[in-house]
């Protein structure tokens, strides 16, 4: 029993007051003769004790009477936690990530857990929710219970580990509160085995919510690639998480424009492919949409294709440079060739890629511009002569932190070793290669460079990149290699001059780090947004000579169609999509231990709260039963003989 005001129990010493009344009341005797002292002796003896037992009845009731007085005052209780009197703090995690829209027995995971919360706190009760991206601090249910039932989905979903850690920072610093953290997800499987590593200073109660049906059918990428009569086409992976005869229609919108119809099953597999034909050359800001009731984020996939901007390629030359015309050809590039002598120095700033082919001196005019284009992204690929400066080659090299050359070795060497890895040969190749015709040098600088694109047979480099640079450490000219006749040339001088400028793809990640170029021509003051009729957002971006570079982050946060503006300008279309890891409705299977409890449902779990901290007042019982001792000593006054 615990009292909620204990001072009032000092009350009970005032108990001995009529105990000492009773135990030193005086009482003066009055003779009266009598003719018979027999019979008055014996009425005297048997009157004393009746009144002695009388007095300790009524004694005993006036005694308990004022005790149950006192104790009334202190207010007596039960509870069933055995530190009921500490502080209670309570902080929920919420999950509202996709999957929580997946259907349970009583509609959407996540509103019936909202509904479930508010119906489960008490009104006075003070506690902090929060979700993937929200926080409520510190709140009653009636501050937050508009805001609770508006919670919408999120892209994001913390990991539990992280839900955890953030949990308990919402915590108090007392020692002696009893501190419950409550994780409310459907524990979706996003890494095996669940990672939940508490440390045990505060357990937390697990609830898992489970929806009736696992059935999910989602578009997880869009590509585009060339069918064999070489057409353009935009192929689509949907997956269905269970194998189904049903037929789903795929339709791609163009703007609000219908353009193609298409339906997908799942008899045999799992994931199927789609695919839709596009025209040559189109704009499109497109949207492809299946029908499917589970989750609707996975529904929907956007698109842009923009007509794609040519990349300017300086050439600054002192050998025959004509091969470069066959691979920076006018569709994609605009190539511009030049000697040393005759180089336009306003031009350099103005370019996406500059090749140093095979000049004998770098003159420092030359180098500080350089230096200057390299800083502001642009990219440099350098290609040595066999008649160089080495001193002027360094100076180059080591101006923009490259790997400088050794004296050069008039000796013959094959490039043996392909870095398969290198983002340079990203989509080149269909698996390793180890014995295609061996590029040869007839003499080269030598250089070990842990950035290697490709190698010699002694394990030395051929080429490397460091940032922005490209660097070869042999001629290539026709009289010193056979470079120029190898499949290889193509695409690594190709790839050099798209990673230049790094044009906008079919779509982006919302929530993941994106960066891409765009030529648009900025003053110091002004600013380029991106714009959706959901949101406008200012991107991080960097302003270069002759480009901007866009990069995204946390936002945008929603998906859909964006369009880069600069004031009422309106410039090239992107499309940015959500993930597609929450379409995998496969769960974790919860076992309770000494880490986390776990509750089966959030009604009961809070019911278990308010019973442990549920408290039973007996200071009514102790006021009927001071009314009852008063009635029995009335009693006892009047009709106890």
């Amino acid at each position: 029993m615990h009292f909620k005001h204990p001072e009032f129990l000092y009350a009970l010493f005032a108990l001995i007051i009529p105990l000492l009344i009773h135990l030193f009341q005086l009482r003066k005797f009055q003779k009266i003769e009598f003719s018979n002292v027999q019979f008055l002796k014996a009425v005297s003896l048997q009157t004393r004790k009746s009144s002695n037992v009388k007095k300790l009845i009524i004694l005993l009731t006036r005694m308990l009477l004022l005790a149950c007085i006192i104790l009334a005052f202190a207010q007596p209780f039960f509870t069933n936690d055995k530190d009921f009197d500490a502080p209670q703090e309570l902080v929920i995690y919420l999950d509202n990530s996709f999957s929580m829209e997946a259907k349970g027995k009583k509609g959407p995971l996540l509103k019936r857990a909202v509904q479930e919360i508010a119906e489960a706190i008490p009104e006075q009760q003070l506690f902090t929710l929060f979700t993937n991206d929200e926080v409520f601090k510190e709140v009653t249910k009636k501050d937050v219970l508009n805001d609770l039932l508006q919670i919408g989905y999120s892209p994001n979903q913390l990991a539990y580990h992280t839900a955890y850690l953030k949990g308990k920072q919402f915590f108090s610093k007392n020692q002696e509160s009893n501190k419950n953290l409550v994780l409310i997800s459907d524990f979706q499987i996003k890494q095996n085995p669940l990672e939940i590593s508490f440390d045990g200073a505060i357990v937390p109660k697990l609830i898992k919510l489970t929806p009736e049906s696992k059935n999910n059918i989602a578009i997880d990428t869009l590509y585009l690639e060339r069918n064999k009569n070489n057409d353009l086409t935009l192929a689509a992976s949907v997956s269905s998480t269970n194998l189904s005869s049903a037929s789903v229609p795929i339709t791609l919108f163009d703007n609000d424009k219908l353009i193609a119809k298409s339906s997908v099953s799942f008899n045999e597999q799992a994931v199927q492919k789609i695919s839709f034909s596009l025209k040559e050359g189109q704009d499109l800001r497109g949207k492809l949409v299946l029908q499917d009731p589970m989750l609707s984020f996975d529904n929907t996939r956007y698109l842009a294709i923009n007509s794609p901007k040519k990349i300017k390629v300086l050439s600054i030359s002192g050998s025959d440079d004509a091969f470069l015309k066959y691979i920076y050809t006018p569709d994609e590039f605009i190539l511009t060739q030049s000697n040393l002598n005759a180089l336009n120095y306003n031009t350099l700033g103005q370019s996406d890629l500059i090749i140093l082919n095979e000049i004998e001196t770098v003159p420092v005019t030359l180098l500080n511009a350089l230096k200057a284009f390299v800083a502001s992204k642009g990219v440099l690929c350098f290609i040595p002569s066999v008649k160089g400066n080495l001193k002027d080659y360094n100076e180059l090299l080591n101006q923009l932190d490259a790997t400088p050359f050794n004296a050069l070795i008039p000796a013959e060497n094959l490039i043996t070793t392909i870095h398969f890895d290198h983002p340079l040969f990203k989509g080149v190749f269909d698996k390793k290669i180890d014995n295609f015709q061996y590029p040869k040098v007839k003499s080269y600088f030598p250089v070990n460079s842990t950035r290697s694109i490709l190698s010699y047979t002694d394990e030395r480099t051929f080429l490397y990149n460091h940032k922005n640079l490209y660097v070869f450490t042999a001629s290539i000219a026709s009289d010193k290699s056979n470079f120029k006749n190898t499949s290889l040339i193509v695409p690594v001088l190709y790839n050099v001059g798209k990673e230049s400028l790094k044009q906008p793809v079919l779509y982006y990640q919302v929530g993941k780090l994106n960066s891409y170029d765009v030529q648009i021509p900025l003053d110091q003051d002004e600013i380029i947004s991106l714009y959706s009729e959901q949101e406008t957002i200012i991107p991080l971006q960097q302003n270069f000579t002759n480009k901007v570079r866009i990069t995204t982050d946390e936002t945008p946060t929603r998906a859909g169609m964006y369009t880069l503006t600069k004031g009422d300008e309106f410039f090239d279309h992107l499309a940015y999509n959500y993930g597609s890891s929450e379409s995998r409705l496969k769960y974790h299977t919860l076992k309770p231990g000494n880490d986390y409890t776990v509750a089966d449902t959030i009604s009961l779990l809070f019911d278990e709260l308010k019973e442990n901290n549920r408290v039973q007042e007996f200071w009514k019982w102790f006021v009927i039963f001071a009314l009852v001792f008063l009635l029995l000593e009335i009693l006892l006054l009047k009709y106890l003989k």
